[in-house]
């Protein structure tokens, strides 16, 4: 098949999140897989790895013209090669609409207020160039809100001239809460009829709304894993779209993210003190502990169990939590290593609490890619106690490595950590360690069970390890299983397949 890809963001050519990662480790899956694949993302040149070829991407370049409302705005379509395969890769080029200090927001933490003008100009460039291109496409598959305008396009405007008649769409959608919603007057910047600017279509509670209108007029839409596709059907998860997903119910179903090993890989990962793999995992992680702890002034004590969180720093993410919960860390006697940012007031607790407890306690707030790599590495369990989590990568990174994921049970967490329960133990099914948080009605609010519940879970995690061969069980579970995108890709290609034939179909 060929596959067009879409996505505002991909390693190496800009990352906020795991967007980036999905958008870079699936199409190279597919790619090896045998089918014909590209990937459009925006050319942003302050945030694009230095290791690509620049002479490549302006050997090629697509002039693009394009009316976007009262506006024409001129930009190209560069090209290049996703690293490490067959992929054509073509970046969008606006110097005004993507040469900027982030992606989405400026570096002083405000939304652009042109994002709306942004990724629709970005969507129906991609459309024009792959009409000028010829690619003809069997499947256009969108991710997230910034590519919801491409699902519409075909469908109104480009279904029926030569070469999009017999492709089809897909909408993924990575996380709900991110929409793309604008003021109503902002529709004229899509280049749509004003017809669709209604309830069932692109209009949400009186605005312009980017993700609806992908999910409404895609063929298929997909979510990040099997138990997120329940929950945003549900109002306490569906950030006020959970009717819409009710009604399109039947096209939605979820696909639980891949991780890419190339770049996550124990055996190989050039950032840690001892590649390991299966067969090595208690020497290799040893040495792997030993250097973390020296590299963030822990105590360097090997019996002492070793907790690491790679995280933005919110309460979506378990930190309202881990404040309440400060002196029962502590007395735990576990050492704990941070990495991340996010809201001042959980940056101040974490800070505080490293500076207060240096031998205990370790933190660094910002990112470091080589040191979220030996914190997987390093660690012998990892804390992930989401509110909600779409899919989550991290928890499949740590199993990678042998690092027992403790999570809370939602979303892409429930569909992939299996918690150490007696009878999980003895059926060999268990990976890590999984609680329920009390249910939310709307908004969430802070509960302090769920915070007390949180250190009853790390106090089952500390008995386990000194447990040292039920502990070695839990590891080994995780890290022989396949978490590759391979078997991610397989269910895409399913999908791409039953959607391509009923095309097939239709034109017969």
């Amino acid at each position: 098949m060929k596959i067009v890809l879409t996505s505002s963001e991909a390693v190496p050519f800009g990352k906020t999140g795991g967007l980036a990662d999905v958008a870079s480790g699936l199409p190279k899956a597919l790619a090896k897989r045998g089918h014909d694949v590209s990937l459009f993302v925006p050319h942003y040149p302050q945030f694009i790895d230095q290791s690509i070829s620049h002479t490549r991407l302006f050997d090629f370049n697509v002039p693009i013209n394009l009316a976007i409302g009262e506006e024409t705005i001129a930009g190209s379509v560069l090209k290049t090669v996703l690293p490490d395969s067959n992929v054509d890769v073509y970046l969008v080029d606006q110097p005004e609409l993507f040469d900027r200090d982030g992606i989405y927001q400026s570096a002083g933490g405000g939304q652009y207020t042109d994002n709306c003008k942004r990724f629709a100009f970005f969507c129906r460039a991609i459309m024009q160039a792959i009409d000028t291109l010829q690619l003809c496409p069997d499947v256009i598959h969108a991710n997230d809100w910034q590519t919801g305008l491409i699902p519409a396009l075909l469908a109104t405007e480009y279904r029926e001239q030569p070469g999009f008649e017999k492709t089809r769409s897909v909408m993924t959608i990575h996380n709900l809460a991110f929409q793309g919603r604008s003021w109503h007057f902002d529709m004229q910047l899509t280049g749509m009829d004003w017809k669709y600017f209604n309830w069932e279509q692109m209009e949400s509670w009186g605005e312009l709304n980017l993700l609806k209108t992908g999910i409404v007029f895609a063929d298929k839409i997909t979510t990040v894993s099997p138990t997120y596709a329940a929950e945003i059907q549900t109002p306490q998860f569906g950030c006020g779209l959970d009717a819409v997903l009710r009604h399109w119910s039947d096209d939605l179903l979820g696909i639980i993210n891949g991780s890419d090993t190339d770049l996550w890989n124990p055996a190989t990962d050039p950032h840690i003190a001892l590649r390991y793999d299966a067969s090595t995992i208690v020497a290799g992680k040893a040495k792997c502990k030993q250097a973390l702890q020296h590299e963030l002034g822990l105590d360097e004590k090997a019996h002492v169990p070793l907790f690491g969180m790679v995280s933005r720093m919110t309460d979506q993410k378990g930190f309202d939590l881990l404040e309440h919960i400060e002196t029962q860390l502590i007395d735990s006697g576990a050492q704990f290593a941070f990495l991340g940012s996010g809201e001042p007031q959980f940056e101040t607790f974490i800070a505080k609490l490293a500076s207060e407890h240096p031998k205990q306690v370790a933190a660094k707030i910002g990112f470091d890619n080589g040191l979220a790599h030996r914190i997987e590495a390093g660690s012998d369990a990892y804390l992930m106690p989401s509110y909600f989590e779409p899919c989550g990568l991290n928890q499949m990174y740590s199993m990678q490595y042998g690092t027992v994921p403790l999570v809370c049970r939602v979303g892409g967490l429930a569909d992939t950590v299996v918690d150490a329960s007696t009878e999980n133990m003895a059926t060999n099914q268990a990976n890590g360690f999984s609680f329920d948080r009390i249910p939310q009605t709307g908004e969430y609010t802070f509960n302090p069970q769920d915070a007390d519940q949180l250190a009853f879970q790390i106090e089952r995690v500390i008995d386990m390890y000194r447990n040292p061969e039920l502990w070695n069980q839990l590891r080994m579970r995780g890290i022989l299983q396949d978490w590759s995108w391979t078997p991610s890709a397989a269910k895409f290609e399913e999908l791409y397949k039953e959607i391509v034939s009923a095309a097939l179909e239709d034109a017969a």
